[in-house]
């Protein structure tokens, strides 16, 4: 089933982007919740006379996400945690966690538009992690988990 967001989704997709969904998902959640609605000949005209009118806003929006992503080019992240036994974390690292240490690096990135592949890290180790701060610019880069 294929649906238009109505707010940008974490997992999902960004405001204005047709996805498809399980139809369960979408007539039980996302429609009634008003976060989508369905992605009919009519709603897409509608929807491509929005786009047409938020060209302008895109564009800069596009712009702010590729300064964003050069931001991340030859950054070096090492997150340091308290370790266990062999190489495991007491607790673990998340997106926020990863989203913090960017901020302090002076990248503006919400957390929302991290996502560490294979959600939590538990582990020491390195781990690929994609930013992707708007739905057509995106970059993976990796960061280290090292011992405190």
């Amino acid at each position: 089933m294929d649906v238009i967001l109505n707010k940008d989704i974490e997992n999902l997709g960004f405001e204005y982007e047709i996805v498809s969904v399980k139809p369960g998902y979408g007539r039980n959640f996302l429609i009634p919740q008003g976060l989508a609605k369905l992605a009919t000949p009519a709603n897409r005209e509608v929807l491509n006379k929005i786009l047409e009118d938020r060209r302008e806003q895109e564009e800069a929006a596009i712009a702010k996400a590729k300064k964003i992503v050069s931001s991340i080019e030859g950054l070096t992240i090492e997150i340091s945690a308290k370790v266990g036994e062999g190489d495991k974390l007491f607790g673990s690292i998340n997106n926020a966690d990863l989203t913090k240490h960017l901020n302090d690096k002076g990248v503006e990135v919400e957390r929302k538009h991290v996502q560490i592949l294979g959600k939590n890290i538990k582990r020491l180790g390195r781990y690929h992690v994609l930013v992707k701060p708007h739905r057509d610019v995106a970059r993976e880069f990796t960061f280290d988990v090292v011992p405190e």
